[in-house]
């Protein structure tokens, strides 16, 4: 008896092995082949991340270094504004999204069945690990993502381990607006282990702070991106004013590619880099 079930016995084992099998593969979510980012950072996380080939466009600001820290490599894919015509012909099996990018497009594409994922902006270094994370995820490319949020990790224990003087610092940007709690721009200086005025002064997000209360602040150093326009702009006349003149002064003065603050990536750390720099000059000069 034993010998005459032998058979059936076996050809079941090999059915139960393949459906095993089948199940696991089944789970297995394939990784996106043709992949299009409309939003300047999922552009530049699409970047760092992507496998060869994976990545076939990327949005028009990815391009422009005011918004892109990886403006050059960004010139070496397919070019997209944002339209939903021009994204479906390029037949992607992933589009990538801000939450407040070209909501028109990302509803237009998800009701013709293309698959649609959004990023939400960071306004804290947990958040940027998280959306490196997911777009690892996404893409398939776990690994490479583990690696950048270990590039992070290190940056911030590099930060921590050479602390600079103690010295406070003035966000300040065009229409006299600052970055308080709740911003990546607070974070960055956190990281850095110097203080924020608006911390001080007990501001919350992204604010307008009166010249006279920046003035009587008295920041030792003034944070603000490089990125200044030759061309007359009313948003800027703030920094044409004699007190803020006074105030700021070439040691004070600490000048920043506003790309490195939009977006968050190993490379904002190099914000808080030059923080720390200023900050032990200005040490050195007391």
């Amino acid at each position: 008896m034993p010998k005459r079930f032998s058979a059936s016995r076996m050809l079941g084992a090999a059915f139960a092995v393949l459906f095993i099998a089948c199940a696991g593969n089944a789970g297995a979510v394939e990784a996106p082949k043709r992949v299009v980012s409309l939003n300047v950072c999922t552009d530049q996380l699409a970047m760092l991340m992507a496998g060869e080939g994976q990545l076939l466009s990327v949005s028009h600001l990815a391009t422009d270094p005011n918004s892109s820290v990886l403006a050059e490599q960004a010139k070496d894919y397919v070019i997209n504004h944002g339209l939903a015509e021009e994204i479906f012909l390029m037949h992607p099996d992933l589009v990538l999204a801000g939450t407040y990018t070209t909501r028109t497009t990302v509803g237009l594409l998800r009701r013709l069945g293309v698959r649609v994922e959004e990023f939400t902006s960071e306004s804290s270094i947990e958040d940027i690990r998280a959306n490196v994370a997911r777009m690892g995820e996404i893409l398939g490319r776990q690994h490479r993502s583990q690696e950048l949020i270990a590039e992070i990790d290190q940056g911030l224990a590099d930060l921590a381990a050479n602390p600079p003087p103690r010295l406070a610092v003035a966000l300040y940007e065009p229409n006299g607006y600052t970055s308080g709690a709740g911003t990546l721009s607070d974070a960055i200086v956190r990281a850095s282990g110097l203080e924020n005025v608006a911390d001080r002064l007990g501001l919350v997000g992204t604010v307008h702070l009166p010249l006279e209360l920046l003035v009587l602040a008295a920041p030792d150093l003034l944070l603000g991106n490089g990125d200044r326009h030759g061309a007359p702009a009313l948003a800027e006349q703030i920094f044409a004013h004699p007190a803020y003149r006074a105030l700021l002064g070439p040691a004070r003065s600490v000048a920043v590619p506003g790309a490195y603050m939009i977006c968050g990536a190993p490379f904002t750390l190099e914000v808080a880099r030059r923080l720390q720099a200023a900050a032990r000059s200005q040490g050195e000069a007391e």
